[in-house]
């Protein structure tokens, strides 16, 4: 007891004794480390990215060559594979922000977080590195979606730039969602509960949204919410930029939801973090 008494008094005056800006990068470094062993953990078990690939490019060819014809007669001066892909890409961002929730259950279900806890790290490393791990995973998924949707007839009518801006939204979009089921991950503290419960956020989010059909196709009492819910906003923004048309304000309504998810969702995951550690 005493020796280890002593060990923790020494680890906190090393602490105290560090730079003011080491101190103050220690959470970033802290975060980055925690991603990296996550991403070894993908590298490790490839499966797990190959299956969460296998979801989206179901969806591409589904709603491209099963709904298409039909949704397509619906649009006016645009083909609905260019319609549809941006849509999948806020979608494939949504979906896979799912493993945040799955992967922080896991880690709290088999006491990994206690391990966490006990080191002298920043608390909220363990939910920022997790976060900043399924973005990269983001990075892939999203340029993989891209090549798939090529082959299947999208292309971009803006530019190059507009390709990227697009692109950096949806990462936007999908890191903030992470934020969200980083907190049912943690509130639920079981993989197979976590994804049960993430069911009933995604359902509407996703698909009552413009993500795959016109918003003015849907019944009028379900377009009030389908309009003004964030998957919507980030899908139409998207769309703007990669095939040209007027963007107007969508990308600042975008950004201003991810900005309001962060804020409210991340510092909620961080007092729940300490509360079940």
């Amino acid at each position: 007891m005493t020796a280890s008494a002593s060990s923790a008094s020494a680890a906190v005056a090393a602490v105290d004794a560090e730079p003011l800006g080491r101190r103050l990068l220690a959470p970033i470094r802290d975060g980055l480390a925690v991603a990296g062993r996550n991403l070894i953990g993908l590298r490790r078990v490839p499966r797990l990215l190959i299956f969460s690939t296998v979801q989206p490019i179901v969806f591409v060819l589904m709603f491209r060559y099963v709904f298409g014809g039909v949704v397509g007669a619906a649009l006016h001066g645009v083909s609905y594979v260019d319609y549809l892909m941006p849509g999948v890409f806020v979608q494939v961002a949504t979906f896979g922000a799912v493993n945040t929730a799955i992967g922080l259950a896991t880690d709290l279900q088999t006491g990994l977080m206690e391990r966490f806890r006990s080191l002298p790290m920043a608390r909220s490393a363990v939910l920022s590195g997790r976060t900043a791990a399924d973005l990269v995973r983001n990075v892939f998924v999203v340029v993989l979606i891209t090549g798939v949707g090529y082959l299947v007839g999208f292309r971009v009518h803006s530019s190059l730039w507009g390709y990227l801006a697009g692109a950096l939204l949806v990462l936007a979009f999908g890191f903030a969602m992470c934020w969200v089921f980083a907190v049912v991950g943690l509130a639920v503290g079981d993989p197979e509960t976590a994804l049960a419960a993430s069911f009933p956020v995604l359902a509407p989010l996703v698909f009552a949204s413009s993500a795959f059909v016109p918003v003015r196709t849907m019944p009028g009492w379900l377009q009030a919410f389908a309009e003004h819910q964030p998957v919507t906003v980030t899908a139409d923004a998207v769309r703007a930029l990669m095939l040209g048309t007027p963007v107007g304000s969508q990308v600042w309504s975008a950004l201003a939801w991810d900005v309001g998810i962060l804020a409210v969702f991340a510092p909620l995951g961080v007092w729940l973090y300490r509360r079940v550690v």
